[in-house]
């Protein structure tokens, strides 16, 4: 555990009240308080200001290594490179759609502390990303003047995400902007029905995005018109950059989807409005896509100094499908205490089997499953537990962080962190785990 952990939960238990209820007492705007309120760790995570910018360091030359990826290894044949990911033919065409070989430089890496480093479970890309928004409790938090003088005393910083995006979003807009306006209007466009469910947490960020000053309009696909001129609408008002907050899984699940997206594309393509992010983004966050980087058989394609950035950062990661060889199947079935199994385009850790939760019979199934569907067979990676202290209960329980870090094209832009007691399961997150707690996170020295 950290020192700087141990020094705020012992000085919460031996009675620093305004620093126990520091979170329960923090003030925040409204949508963000009902988005999130109810799911907020009672203190923030802390982690080392130099190593998780090293290691935000190490992911943007990770991300290089990814779109990299179809010319080194596939001769610049996207086809060719889907087709190794496991992704069908429709998928791939519709995540080729608006591309360019180069996606934005947007996402968010989760990772494990494990004690000597961070370590990636998997690099999510594209304006989908959830929980850019989170410095909003950073900020409520530097309010309460407990934590505030805690915060100065031990050097507390953060860096706000939606600041670092709103810094994009306006270089981005560019040439687009309505009439010459100073700032660009934004659509937050969900997939067809997406609001229903989204809705809450697309509000807590329009409302973040506000505090920097940019305007968002939120909307579903079926919203969203086109003038004749080529721009698009929404509620009658020229967007000049649609923030994506749908991905391609979702416009393949809805019939009208992919035809519904078609104007997002042409007006992006037409540079009447900007499509901010391409779904291109999809090919780099498969899962899958990190097995390449470690794959032995491309070993020889990258040079001394990648492979020492794949080996610091990624955990042995292997792709499992219909092609995989008898060995690493073998590999797999005897090292299950120590793998965990991923659907390549899986999210929120649906669809996972953990190794160590399994029994031989399971995980046999598993790895059939695994087999057909082409998973990501990864090493565990076991996260160095943290003491939180029940403010209720004045109980101190341990727990385990996956650590946000966002990346936007100037480098990191700060972290967020989803936190599950230690001994509640190997999946921290929300969809697998409704015991899971959101937290800030601040750097210390």
């Amino acid at each position: 555990m950290t020192a700087l952990s141990r020094t705020y939960t012992d000085a919460c238990r031996d009675g620093n009240a305004g620093l126990r209820d520091a979170v329960a007492r923090a003030a925040f705007p409204p949508a963000f308080d009902e988005a999130w309120r109810r799911h907020l760790l009672p203190r923030p995570w802390f982690v080392p200001e130099a190593e998780t910018r090293e290691f935000a360091r190490d992911l943007e030359e990770l991300f290089e290594l990814l779109v990299s990826l179809p010319d080194r290894l596939f001769d610049g044949d996207a086809e060719r490179y889907a087709k190794e990911l496991g992704l069908d033919p429709r998928h791939a065409a519709l995540l080729r759609r608006c591309s360019d070989g180069r996606p934005a430089r947007l996402g968010r890496a989760d990772a494990y502390h494990d004690g000597t480093g961070f370590r990636l479970l998997e690099f999510n890309l594209g304006s989908e990303v959830g929980g850019m928004d989170m410095a909003v409790c950073n900020d409520g938090l530097l309010r309460v003047g407990e934590f505030a003088a805690f915060a100065a005393a031990h050097g507390l910083t953060h860096v706000d995400t939606a600041a670092r995006l709103a810094e994009d979003l306006r270089e981005r807009a560019g040439a687009a902007l309505s009439g010459g306006g100073a700032e660009p209007v934004i659509g937050l466009v969900e997939g067809n029905g997406g609001i229903g469910p989204y809705g809450t947490l697309m509000r807590a960020f329009q409302e973040a995005m506000a505090a920097q000053g940019l305007e968002l309009r939120i909307g579903e696909l079926g919203d969203v018109r086109t003038r004749p001129d080529g721009k698009l609408t929404l509620g009658g008002a020229p967007l000049d950059l649609v923030l994506r907050n749908f991905g391609a899984r979702q416009l393949l699940d809805d019939p009208a989807g992919p035809e519904a997206a078609e104007h997002l594309f042409r007006a992006h393509e037409a540079g009447r409005t900007v499509l901010y992010t391409s779904l291109e983004s999809g090919l780099y966050a498969h899962k899958n896509a990190l097995a390449l980087l470690s794959d032995p058989r491309w070993a020889t394609t990258f040079d001394a100094v990648e492979r020492d950035l794949v080996d610091r950062v990624l955990p042995w990661s292997r792709t499992l499908g219909r092609t995989a060889s008898p060995d690493l199947l073998d590999v797999c079935r005897e090292r299950r205490e120590h793998l965990i199994l991923k659907p390549g385009a899986g999210h929120g850790g649906l669809g996972t089997f953990v190794g160590w939760e399994c029994d031989d019979d399971v995980w046999r199934e598993a790895l059939a499953i695994a087999v057909d569907h082409g998973y990501l067979a990864q090493e565990r990676v076991v996260p160095r537990p943290e003491p939180v202290l029940d403010p209720v209960t004045g109980v101190v329980d341990h727990r385990v962080a996956a650590v946000g870090v966002f990346l936007t094209s100037r480098g990191y832009a700060g972290a967020h962190a989803r936190v599950n007691r230690a001994d509640a399961g190997a999946i921290v997150g929300m969809s697998a785990n409704p015991d899971t707690r959101m937290a800030c996170v601040f750097s210390h020295p």
